[in-house]
């Protein structure tokens, strides 16, 4: 069934979910909701409105499925209030406390009603589809945070454009690893995502807020809710950006099922879906790189993915995430030609000129409140990039200034940077190998 789809009246562009106004139009069936409602009555009684509060659905889609449960024996009205049968307050009988529990070892998911597969499968090919033009303003507006050479800028925005994977590669400390959040802002606006997923009666959860940046609280209900027309199952986010490094396992590309609670956690990259995905330090991970590129070879071809649940079924879910891999290490020596084919976007993170290394440090010092002065940059460069033989990383004003503030504070002296404070911690920053006769950065 396809989802219905409204646009965010507050906010030009955001796809979302249209409210179901009938027990049909969720998608699913009517035992799969009086299961949740019963597990959501076992913490306690409640009234119709707390229950459509947090099963994210109208409380007319409920009502006949509790009066239902009613005749069953299984719910009792416990009070009345002044707002019709959403006012009562309702809690389980004996046999319905008992059912609870029998439900609870099937299934422990309590919270809001799960999605159907093939609603999230909907909304995700609209929102591919509502893709933005990439150009190169938006690009370097994206990216205004950080000092990127143009260059490279002209190199990221096809990538982008393409949704297609890339590989970020070249020396450590040149801004790799956050390079994520600027094609975040370059695919821009929020969309949503469900809280949970059926598939089959199994639940998934989604929505990580780890993960995800809620734009709103992710306890508002559809009831209390202005934007009443919004699917209260799903939940306003910004574009997923979600890094992962050294602890990826091929197992956190898989379902992970919770044998207390039984059901199911998405793996990262369904977290990721509709944003993107950065594999930090690709190639140091505990598993060797080609077996995470195998897994992933029909993923990035086909923009699907199959997953297993733990009875066998196999089933298809969206692949829309752009996966990003930074690495130290040189591609070649990472995948074949036939995987690096399917990344057709090699972009190399290069060391700062002087003039890109003078601007990010002037930044620094802004953060920090700190005096720039363009000589404090010429004397680093001559006296340790030059005189060291040292190569300049981007990373390298942030963390030496981070040093002068601790050095400062340390001292209890004012913040200040001097050509002697800035000696003082390049002492403790850069390694000198004399030993061995060499010289080399942290």
């Amino acid at each position: 069934m396809s989802v219905a789809l409204a646009q965010e009246i507050d906010t030009a562009d955001v796809l979302a979910p249209e409210q179901p106004l009938t027990l049909a139009e969720t998608g699913l069936g009517a035992d799969t909701l009086s299961a949740l409602l019963v597990k959501t009555l076992h913490s306690g009684e409640a009234s119709g409105m707390d229950l459509a509060d947090r099963i994210r659905l109208p409380y007319g889609i409920l009502e006949p499925l509790l009066d239902h449960l009613r005749v069953e024996m299984l719910v009792q009205v416990k009070s009345a209030g002044g707002m019709g049968t959403a006012g009562y307050r309702y809690t389980l009988t004996d046999a319905g406390r008992d059912r609870a529990l029998r439900y609870f070892e099937a299934c422990g998911y309590v919270g809001p009603a799960p999605v159907p597969l093939g609603q999230y499968a909907s909304y995700m090919s609209a929102l591919r589809s509502q893709t933005r033009d990439v150009y190169r303003e938006r690009v370097a507006r994206a990216f205004s945070h950080l000092i990127v050479e143009p260059e490279m800028l002209d190199q990221l925005g096809p990538a982008i454009a393409s949704g297609r994977a890339m590989f970020l590669y070249g020396p450590p400390g040149n801004g790799k690893s956050v390079m994520g959040e600027g094609i975040g802002n370059v695919l821009g606006g929020d969309i949503y995502v469900p809280h949970a997923i059926d598939v089959d009666g199994q639940i998934i959860t989604l929505y990580d807020p780890v993960a995800h940046d809620a734009h709103g609280s992710a306890d508002e209900s559809s009831i209390i809710r202005s934007d009443t027309d919004i699917d209260g199952r799903w939940i306003r986010v910004g574009r997923p950006v979600i890094t992962v490094g050294g602890e990826l396992t091929l197992e956190m590309l898989d379902l992970r099922y919770k044998e207390l609670s039984a059901f199911y956690e998405s793996p990262v990259h369904l977290k990721a879906n509709g944003g993107v995905l950065v594999v930090d330090d690709f190639g140091r991970q505990r598993v060797p790189a080609r077996d995470l590129l195998n897994r992933w070879i029909v993923p990035l071809e086909s923009r699907v993915d199959y997953l297993n649940l733990v009875s066998g079924r196999k089933f298809q879910v969206p692949f829309d995430v752009m996966v990003v891999f930074a690495t130290n290490l040189e591609p070649r020596s990472l995948a074949d030609e036939a995987f690096l084919r399917r990344i057709p976007y090699k972009i190399l993170a290069k060391n700062p000129s002087l003039a890109q290394f003078a601007r990010i440090f002037e930044m620094n010092c802004q953060r920090h409140g700190l005096n720039y002065d363009p000589a404090i940059v010429q004397h680093l460069h001559d006296k340790y990039y030059i005189g060291r033989k040292l190569e300049m990383r981007a990373c390298h004003p942030r963390d030496l200034t981070d040093q002068v503030v601790n050095l400062c504070r340390y001292h209890r002296r004012a913040t200040e940077l001097t050509p002697g404070i800035l000696d003082a911690v390049c002492q403790s920053y850069f390694l000198d190998d004399t030993q061995n006769g060499a010289t080399a950065a942290r």
